[in-house]
């Protein structure tokens, strides 16, 4: 049975205010990026105090369940890199309770955020996104004299369409003004050119004050009113200043929410699937009857066999029929205008109509695979809270460092990369270029190996983000080494075994003099030898695993001498010197590449000049601390022969 351990309330205690802070820092850091986007909505309209705390408030809604799946990277990750950097997660470890074991606790609590997050999309979401819409468009239409752009025509007006090439912010005015106005049928119309102009609300903000100078107003009558004639009468008017009244509430009246409500966003999973059925059987009917009329204009017009084809060709070789060419230059200049007039008519009538049937159809399957779109990322935001716990609480437990330094840098990082393939892939399959369940999955696709990779290295107390590791590697890799940093110790039990080690001092300098007569190192070898042949260098190894025991055993010395004169011996490079590496088919490969084998070639002949002056350093080295050695050790052992300097001269 699952028992609450003390352990489990712990660490749910330290995950849970970090939690609390984290939401509300994400969801104010996700509200302020959201709101650049309505800025100009909000300034300068006059709105309540009431108005703007709706909006934030749906805002908030709207934004939560994108906080979460943040919120848990970040808090996972401070908490489990705190536990790391006291040491309290050494200690549960040296307990015999494993990583997941500890996290146990909080993989319960994740999994709730989850369904919460689900619930809020769910049943609080398609609310919200209806009651903000309504407030988006309430607050476009409180001062529409505001919200004229420039460059494109503005219908924000009733039965206006008004276009503006230039507005200056500083005095309202608009200048370059086009006005289309249609309060009744196409006789009843109206168009009206201007120099200049500006709109203002009057003072009980139910109309509008359009008032124009230096311009035109072309208008069709109304045909009723001249009796009922068949042609529409029109007049035209030049004027110098001219004010027009336009009936428009500029009180702040809440919008509409049928045109709303269709919305994938604002609705449920149920609904959307509802619907969807609906939308699907809708489109299908519309391509149904986009074909059925491409087949009846198909049937009406004449169709010809290939037998057809052949006995025309045979009637118009033998004169009996003329061919298109012919009547085609029979005609006068009036009448091929006039065919060709209405053959361009014709052409552009049929582009048009495939046009617009085409734009139907691709805004038709556009609203469908937005629902589809809508359920599947329901689903992944909530799921994604799951993958982001398994992300930071490893990366907690794996940097050990926590506060908000190293854990903030890390979290924007993931959250980036998931917000790039998230907004990409609902974009492509938005638009038709991504299947729909690759589009709104490719983020959970991309991130759940990292979390799966991330957990298993945290539980199996990899070092995969050490510094130091990654550091030596390329140092390798270039061919780099450190150098030794011997100090003298604070305590020191035994010393050093003085006069064995002087012995054995002595022993590898023979051993370097034998090495450097059997062995060339200033000579190229044969690439053969070098890539496909085993060339381990056992005597070099022998070496180097001496010398650093002697030296491990002189650094417990007081002398400041033999301290100082360790640090000049070399870390030697074991087998470098001989082949690229240790493997035998990386060798081949390496050297079967051409460019890549001669890299390595000349990398390895590098090794070999830098061990040849690595033996000479260690002979002259030893010739200094051999006889400072023998000094410090006790008088009743016999002395031992040293290593002269002509003798590492000869080497």
């Amino acid at each position: 049975m699952l028992r609450i351990k003390r352990l489990d309330i712990f660490i749910a205690k330290q995950f849970g205010l970090l939690f609390v802070g984290a939401f509300f820092i994400c969801l104010f850091v996700l509200m302020m990026q959201f709101l650049w986007r309505y800025v100009d909505e909000l300034i300068g309209k006059g709105l309540t105090l009431d108005v703007l705390a709706q909006f934030f408030w749906y805002m908030g809604l709207l934004l939560m369940p994108q906080a979460f799946p943040l919120a848990i990277l970040l808090s996972s990750l401070i908490a489990y890199g705190n536990l790391g950097e006291s040491s309290e997660l050494t200690a549960i470890k040296a307990a015999g309770i494993s990583l997941m074991q500890s996290m146990r606790s909080l993989i319960v609590i994740v999994v709730c955020i989850a369904g919460l997050s689900y619930y809020f999309q769910e049943v609080i979401g398609p609310m919200a996104n209806k009651q903000f819409a309504q407030l988006l468009i309430s607050m476009k239409q409180k001062s529409p004299e505001l919200e004229i752009p420039e460059g494109i025509f503005y219908d924000g007006l009733p039965n206006t369409n008004l276009y503006v090439q230039r507005k200056d912010m500083q005095t309202g005015k608009l200048y370059n003004i086009m006005i289309y106005r249609q309060s009744g049928s196409y006789e009843d119309q109206a168009i009206i050119l201007a120099d200049s102009g500006m709109l203002q609300s009057t003072a009980e903000k139910k109309h509008l004050l359009l008032t124009l100078w230096s311009g035109e107003w072309f208008e069709n009558m109304r045909s009723q009113d001249i009796g009922g004639t068949a042609e529409v009468p029109y007049r035209r008017e030049t004027f110098c200043h001219k004010q027009i009244l336009i009936d428009f509430d500029s009180g702040f009246n809440l919008a509409d929410g049928d045109n709303i409500s269709g919305s994938a966003k604002a609705k449920s999973t149920k609904k959307i699937l509802h619907d969807l059925d609906s939308i699907n059987q809708f489109n299908d009917s519309v391509g149904h009857r986009f074909y059925e009329e491409a087949r009846f204009y198909a049937l009406r017009m004449p169709t010809y066999t290939a037998s057809d084809s052949a006995k025309l060709e045979e009637a118009v070789s033998a004169g009996e029929v003329e061919d298109f060419d012919t009547l085609y230059a029979r005609l006068s200049e009036g009448q091929l205008r006039e065919v060709s007039t209405t053959a361009a008519r014709n052409a552009q009538s049929a582009l048009n109509d495939v046009t617009m049937k085409s734009d139907y159809a691709r805004y038709l399957h556009r609203q469908a695979r937005m629902h589809q779109i809508e359920v599947v990322g329901k689903i992944t935001l909530a799921l994604s809270c799951i993958i982001f716990f398994f992300i930071g609480a490893p990366l907690g437990a794996i940097i050990r460092k926590g506060g908000l330094g190293v854990p903030v840098i890390i979290s924007v990082v993931v959250f980036i990369v998931y917000y790039i393939f998230e907004n990409s892939g609902v974009r492509m399959a938005r638009d038709d270029n991504w299947a729909v369940w690759f589009g709104t999955t490719i983020s959970t696709m991309v991130l759940a190996p990292l979390a799966v990779f991330f957990t298993y290295k945290a539980n199996n107390d990899s070092t995969v983000f050490n510094v130091d590791a990654y550091r030596l590697l390329m140092m390798r890799m270039l061919g780099l080494r450190q150098k030794r940093n011997i100090t003298r110790k604070e305590v020191i039990i035994d010393d050093p075994r003085y006069r064995e080690d002087a012995d054995r001092l002595q022993q590898i300098s023979s051993d370097i003099r034998a090495y450097s007569e059997e062995h060339s190192l200033l000579h190229w070898p044969s690439p053969i030898k070098v890539f496909f042949h085993p060339g381990d260098d056992h005597q070099i190894e022998y070496i180097s695993d001496q010398l650093e025991d002697i030296i491990e055993d002189l650094s417990y010395s007081r002398d400041r001498t033999i301290l100082h004169e360790l640090n000049h011996y070399p870390i030697l490079a074991t087998h470098a010197h001989t082949r690229p590496f240790r493997r035998k088919w990386m060798n081949i490969v390496a050297g079967l590449i051409l460019p890549l084998g001669i890299f390595f070639y000349i990398r390895m002949l590098r090794f070999r000049l830098r061990l040849y002056k690595d033996l000479r350093d260690i002979l002259a080295t030893s010739e200094k601390i051999v006889p400072r050695a023998l000094e410090l050790a006790p008088s009743e052992q016999q002395p031992v022969t040293t290593t002269t300097t002509e003798e590492t001269e000869n080497i």
